[in-house]
């Protein structure tokens, strides 16, 4: 009995150990992603307008980088960074390995897209570096096979919880990221101490201030809102589909005619970036779009916004730029919340986190974690609404998602007939067959 929980101690031990290291390289490196991501965004790009024109150009070294060096053979396979999340999601899964460039590497590609005016976030970089920076951890330390996986899911957890300034939606989004149906409880007190401590490194040691928005008023709790949430609910989960089928969508058909070549395949979206910037005349739509998602908080948007948003971000990463898609998700459904203002007697702002939370959850297929963001980001404000709103959004998106590797464990509904422990992208596939 003594042997046993000092095992269990030994090991509780060591986790908590390799997550602060994580959490401590992670919450650093993030700073750095978001202060430089900051900079080339706003005080450079905003400023210039014409280094949109240069997006093609971008896209050409982001394609030599990913064709050249985006490629490790480790443990026998092939391992492509340029797959980005997925390939995070499939080391978990003991397919595939991180190599250690996969971080620099995105960093570099995130912030070339960033400075010439791709739609894109940054948090997927956050996630990738925290992938790299577990895969580093674990060869460094020889861990076994078993733990090399809680450890991964640590990385994605450190990388979440720094980037959004949201530790405890940063632990449960580590281990509901890489599954649908499966949370694997035991990875907790690693993801927990990584998320945890990247983010208290992010913001009390290098002092980064994350946005914050503000819902200014709540509907009183009654059955005809509850209604209502539920309705709105089902419309922004479709549009998150509509958002992950069209991404993909771009994604095969460029590398179908581009037979694969990320530097024709990024040239090429640059250039229908850039004739979309001209067509709405406007750079609301380009990089972060952080301006406008704070606006649909308290005052009207382009009534299209999100529908702009959705398609320049498609665009953007479908092509083979790099960056994140949280932040793009909050921008269409806030934006989209606030359209819908018009039409619905609700708090605007209330509309406008309901469609942020509620997309991101039916993009992401991470519930639980999509709610905990909610309740960090809004103070607890609304918790009943968000909370229904997470899960008939997750429900209703279907076993789509947008990562193709997300293995599902558990059907999210018998009336669905999928078979347990098939990825997103075999679902599609055997759809489409």
């Amino acid at each position: 009995m003594l042997l046993k929980y000092k095992n269990f101690f030994s090991v509780l031990g060591l986790w908590i150990i390799f997550g602060s290291i994580i959490g401590i390289v992670v919450g650093s490196t993030t700073t750095f992603l978001l202060e430089t991501n900051d900079y080339l965004g706003d005080d450079i790009r905003l400023k210039r307008d014409w280094l949109i024109f240069l997006l093609p150009f971008g896209g050409i070294i982001i394609g030599y980088i990913y064709m050249n060096y985006g490629k490790v053979f480790l443990n026998n396979t092939w391992n492509d960074t340029a797959k980005l999340n997925n390939l995070v999601i499939d080391s978990v899964h003991g397919k595939k390995e991180v190599p250690r460039r996969m971080g620099p590497i995105v960093y570099f590609g995130t912030f070339i897209t960033v400075l010439f005016g791709g739609s894109t976030g940054r948090e997927g970089a956050a996630v990738q570096m925290g992938g790299s920076v577990a895969a580093t951890v674990n060869k460094f330390f020889k861990v076994n096979k078993f733990d090399k996986k809680i450890l991964m899911m640590s990385g994605i957890s450190a990388g979440f919880g720094a980037a959004f300034g949201a530790p405890i939606t940063g632990a449960v989004f580590g281990m509901e990221m890489t599954a649908l149906g499966k949370l694997k409880f035991e990875a907790l007190v690693p993801c927990l101490t990584a998320s945890f401590v990247g983010h208290y490194i992010t913001t009390a040691a290098w002092g980064h201030k994350h946005e914050e928005f503000i819902i200014q008023t709540v509907p009183e709790i009654s059955i005809i809102t509850f209604i209502i949430v539920i309705l709105l609910s089902i419309i922004f989960s479709l549009i998150s589909v509509l958002y992950c089928q069209l991404r993909h969508w771009i994604e095969k058909f460029s590398e179908k005619v581009f037979k694969k070549n990320h530097m024709k395949r990024a040239f090429f979206g640059g250039i229908v970036i850039v004739v979309l910037t001209l067509m709405v005349n406007s750079q609301d739509y380009n990089g972060r779009g952080l301006q406008m998602l704070e606006q649909s908080f308290i005052e009207d948007v382009p009534p299209f916004a999100f529908l702009a948003k959705l398609i320049f971000t498609a665009v953007t990463l479908g092509t083979g730029f790099v960056g994140g898609e949280a932040i793009p998700l909050f921008f269409i459904g806030a934006t989209l919340g606030n359209t819908l203002h018009t039409l619905i007697d609700l708090p605007m702002s209330f509309l406008a986190a309901l469609g942020l939370i509620a997309v991101f959850s039916g993009g992401t297929n991470t519930p639980i974690a999509a709610f905990l963001l909610a309740m960090e980001m809004f103070d607890g404000k609304g918790l009943e609404y968000f909370f229904v709103a997470c899960i008939v959004s997750y429900l209703f998106s279907g076993h789509h998602g947008l990562w193709p590797s997300q293995k599902i464990y558990e059907p999210k509904s018998r009336l669905y007939n999928t078979l347990r422990a098939e990825t997103i992208e075999n679902v599609e596939t055997k759809k489409k067959l």
